[in-house]
C-alpha cells in the first residue's frame, strides 16, 4: 500500500509576509527614540542603575543576534546609536555581564483571541564542551555540559508564552505545571498538547485545574487510572478513544499534529546558536529569554497565513 502523498499550501498573505521577512533584517526594529534608556531614582540608598533594564535587554538582543562578545556588542550598540543620531551612552561588557545575571527579561507578546491552545515541547542545547565535529572525530570531552530548553507556544500566534531552562537531568514531566503558572490566571486556556512524555498524574491534574483539555497520548503500555481526579477522568477518557479508534486515527482526530509548531519554533530557537555563550547558569537563563523576546518579535512582523490545496 503506497503513502498518500502530503498536502501542499498556498500562502495566502504572501506580500504582507514578504515584507514581514525583509523587516526582520533591519535593526530599526530594536530601537525605540521613546525607549526609557535611563530609568528614573527608585528612591532608595545606595548608587542608582544607570540603564534600564530596557537599555540592557537591547544590548543583550544584538549579542544574541550576532553572536558576539560582550566588548563587541558595546562598540556595535554605540556605532548604531551615532548612526541612529542618538546621544545616549552605552553600558560597558562589566555593566552587561552583571546585569544580564539578575534582569528580568521581558517577552513581548500580542495575545490570541479566544482560548489559549498551548504547545508544549522541549529540547536540550549545549553549554560547554568540543564541537560536533570534534566529538565525532576524536571522542568527546569528558565534561560536555547541555541545559533544557522547555517552552509553551501559543498555537495561533506562534509566539512563546513560557520558557523554563533546567539541567539536562531534569524530567519533561515535572516542568509543564511550572510553565502553566507563566500564563497568567485570568487567561483562558482552552487545551494543552504535549507529546506521551507527560502523560503523568501532575500534568494532568494540572491541565484540568486550569480548566483545559489535555492532548496528550497515552503511553503505548498505558493502564487506566483510579478516577479521583479531573485530570484522571479526561486521561481515562482519552486512553479509551485512543483504543477504539486507534493510535494514528486518534491523534489525527484529537488534532495533536499540531504539536510540530513547538517543534518548528525550538528549531528557530537553535538557528539562534547551537551552543549558548554564557558559563554561568542564570546568565544563561537570560541569554535563553532574549531568544524567546527575539523571535516574538520577528513573529509578530507578520506570520504566514496559508491553506491547503487540492
Amino acid at each position: 500500500m503506497s503513502r498518500p502523498l502530503p498536502p501542499s499550501y498556498k500562502t495566502k498573505n504572501w506580500p504582507s509576509y514578504n515584507e514581514a521577512l525583509k523587516q526582520r533584517g533591519s535593526l530599526t526594529i530594536w530601537f525605540d527614540p521613546d525607549m526609557v534608556w535611563v530609568p528614573r531614582p527608585t528612591g532608595k540608598q545606595g548608587r542608582q542603575p544607570q540603564y534600564s533594564d530596557a537599555a540592557i535587554q537591547t544590548c543583550l538582543t544584538m549579542k544574541v543576534l550576532f553572536g558576539m562578545a560582550l566588548r563587541q556588542t558595546t562598540g556595535f550598540v554605540e556605532s548604531l546609536l551615532r548612526l541612529a543620531g542618538l546621544d545616549w551612552s552605552v553600558p560597558d561588557f562589566s555593566t552587561l555581564s552583571r546585569r544580564q545575571k539578575t534582569m528580568a527579561v521581558a517577552i513581548p507578546y500580542r495575545g490570541s483571541q479566544g482560548a489559549l491552545n498551548l504547545l508544549i515541547d522541549s529540547t536540550g542545547i549545549k553549554a560547554e564542551g568540543e564541537g560536533e565535529w570534534h566529538a565525532r572525530k576524536h571522542g568527546g570531552a569528558k565534561r560536555r555540559l547541555w541545559r533544557k530548553i522547555h517552552i509553551g507556544v501559543d498555537e495561533h500566534t506562534l509566539e512563546i508564552r513560557a520558557i523554563e531552562v533546567t539541567g539536562s537531568n531534569v524530567g519533561d514531566a515535572p516542568m509543564l505545571p511550572e510553565l502553566l503558572d507563566q500564563i497568567p490566571a485570568d487567561v483562558e486556556i482552552g487545551s494543552v498538547t504535549a507529546d506521551g512524555a507527560y502523560d503523568t498524574r501532575k500534568c494532568h491534574d494540572a491541565v484540568a485545574d486550569r480548566g483545559a483539555d489535555a492532548v496528550i497520548p497515552p503511553r503505548k503500555n498505558a493502564k487506566p487510572w483510579k478516577p479521583s481526579t479531573a485530570g484522571a477522568i479526561a486521561r481515562n477518557e482519552a486512553l479509551r478513544a485512543s483504543k477504539y479508534l486507534g493510535r494514528a486515527i486518534w491523534r489525527r482526530w484529537s488534532g495533536y499534529h499540531r504539536r510540530s509548531r513547538a517543534e518548528t519554533k525550538m528549531h528557530c530557537v537553535k538557528l539562534l546558536g547551537q551552543s549558548l555563550m554564557a558559563r554561568d547558569f542564570d546568565r544563561q537563563v537570560a541569554e535563553l529569554q532574549v531568544r524567546a523576546a527575539v523571535l516574538n518579535g520577528y513573529t509578530a512582523l507578520g506570520i504566514p497565513v496559508t491553506e491547503p490545496m487540492g
